[in-house]
């Protein structure tokens, strides 16, 4: 099995490989209608917001879109320095500017959660700790837990039951806070709403050739909650804690690239729809379905009686726009209220309302801890992001990668490119257009994405439904700007929660209807192998 500290060092030094999806397919290239030629010799993944610079280093994914000007591009140069902003507890007098953290949360910056504007990642204490030895998650991680009571298995989604939305813990929230301001857990300093542990489980699987693989996972216990302080998971001891219940559901969240998000936001609702099959009607294995979800700008700002939209972001497409992902992410992620979601996460909970009651001047600033103006920057920045030209396409790998990532069936679910329509704009408090993005509209494409659910099998179940998604399904991650991740955060890996430390991994953990896919992956020859990870790394 790989020892840890080595295989940290490894990733430090840059010599492991990228992580990526596969999905679908067989033995012969899937009746798609797409062809290899649509996308061997694509470069400007983003089209005209495609940064052509080379630049392989730590800020890649950190540059404007390179059609941006004017006073757009000050737009976003704004929204960069707010996405950077650390915030503080309120209220402060010296920094009035930068408070409102909390009183619970996971992270007091935009960016300890998007490393340099990619993926997040554990801490190093915990990717080297011992097999089996429990790290306490602390400050500066980018992974926390969605909590949800249920399932509800006769649900129907419907406008009266948010179509299905998770149901938050009863005293708790939708959310595990593992972080809090001084003051709101006298008993245990610091911590949210409960201390969460994470430790590394491993398994070893075989290539057909016999080149052995180590897979790693990991596994979490929730300790210490607010409501049972210094409980703990025990052998054959009945939890007291409403967090440690039974019908309690967790799902591990890591902090995912924001780059390129515009234009995903931009592609047509009906191509989108297009793509779908949930029914499997051509007999493919491919069962790709929209996930329909509540919308809280037309539910809460315009109050509209059928609140539905189809999700894009998330890791289940659970939301609906970049500006709500991202306004839900001042709230939840860090506590800090906004024009989308003016109250706390953890609004009449006993934790909350024991902690106003101490600390009456903490009161979420009528719910304007951040202001329209700051969240409208930092969801154009976002938005904005430029999409890293493609690499090495002339490497007869890298060409060859590109033929078996086509054979394989990957492209059933990672759909090379689409053109893009009009954006919807970023919304103001009354819900009319404040901002447009006419940068991100008409562009071809080339995310590598279908924007759909799949079931990924059982190896990467969370066994938690939101919304349409069951506990099996997953949207498809674009892949463009893959081959840069670790050299923009040498420490990332990917999947949901980050399990897959390399390319290989990550298709190895894939089942489901990705199952075939995987399969052809697995039973190549090396040279096929390496070609196909040479293919993803250029994009």
């Amino acid at each position: 099995m790989n020892n840890p500290i080595n295989l940290i060092s490894t990733i430090i030094l840059g010599s492991i490989t990228l992580a990526c999806t596969g999905c679908g397919g067989g033995s012969n290239p899937p009746d798609n209608g797409i062809k290899v030629s649509d996308y061997i010799d694509a470069v400007n993944l983003g089209g005209e917001t495609t940064e052509f610079s080379g630049l392989t280093n730590r800020i890649s994914f950190d540059l404007p879109a390179t059609n941006l000007t004017g006073a757009a591009l000050d737009m976003h140069i704004r929204g960069d320095g707010e996405f950077e902003r650390q915030f503080t507890k309120a209220p402060s007098v010296q920094h009035p500017d930068i408070d409102g953290v909390g009183p619970v949360f996971n992270n007091n910056a935009c960016l300890e959660c998007h490393n340099r504007d990619g993926r997040g990642n554990y801490s190093f204490q915990a990717l080297t700790a011992p097999q089996d030895e429990w790290t306490k998650l602390g400050a500066n991680e980018a992974v926390f837990l969605r909590i949800s009571v249920g399932p509800d298995e006769t649900c129907v989604p419907d406008a009266g039951n948010c179509y299905c939305a998770p149901k938050d813990v009863p005293g708790f929230s939708s959310q595990l806070f593992h972080r809090g301001v001084l003051g709101v857990r006298p008993d245990s300093p610091f911590t949210g709403q409960a201390d969460v542990y994470v430790k590394f489980e491993e398994e070893e699987i075989s290539y057909a050739d016999g080149e052995k693989v180590t897979l790693r996972k990991p596994v979490f216990e929730i300790r210490n909650p607010y409501d049972h302080p210094s409980e703990k998971p025990g052998d054959n001891t009945p939890p007291i804690s409403r967090l440690l219940q039974q019908d309690v559901m967790t799902s591990t969240r890591m902090g995912m690239p924001v780059f390129g998000l515009g234009l995903l936001e931009a592609i047509k609702e009906e191509d989108i729809l297009a793509l779908a099959d949930p029914d499997d009607s051509d007999g493919d294995g491919i069962s790709g379905k929209p996930n329909w979800v509540c919308d809280p700008v037309k539910k809460n700002i315009l109050s509209d009686p059928d609140p539905k939209s189809l999700g894009r972001f998330g890791w289940k497409a659970n939301t609906p726009t970049v500006a709500v992902q991202g306004a839900g992410a001042y709230r939840g992620d860090m506590g800090v209220t906004n024009y989308f979601f003016p109250d706390e996460s953890i609004v009449g909970t006993v934790l909350h309302d024991t902690y106003l009651a101490t600390n009456p001047e903490d009161n979420g600033q009528n719910g304007a801890e951040v202001s329209a103006t700051v969240v409208q920057d930092v969801m154009f920045y976002t938005n904005t992001l430029a999409v890293p030209a493609r690499r090495n396409i002339n490497d007869p790998a890298v060409r060859k990668g590109a033929e078996l990532f086509h054979s394989a069936g990957c492209t059933s679910c990672h759909t090379p490119s689409f053109t893009t329509g009009s954006h919807p704009g970023i919304p103001a408090p009354d819900g009319t257009v404040a901002v447009t993005i006419p940068e991100v509209e008409n562009q071809k494409i080339f995310p590598f994405t279908d924007m759909l659910l799949h079931d990924m099998g059982d190896g990467l179940a969370d066994n938690r439904p939101d919304f349409s998604a069951n506990g099996k399904e997953w949207k498809t991650r674009p892949l463009w700007g893959i081959g840069l991740t670790q050299t923009v955060n040498p420490l990332a890996g990917f999947l949901h929660d980050s399990r897959a430390g390399t390319l290989e991994e990550a298709i190895l953990w894939h089942g489901g209807e990705a199952e075939v896919a995987k399969e052809a992956f697995r039973t190549m020859v090396k040279a096929d192998r390496e070609a196909l990870v040479a293919f993803l790394k250029s994009l």
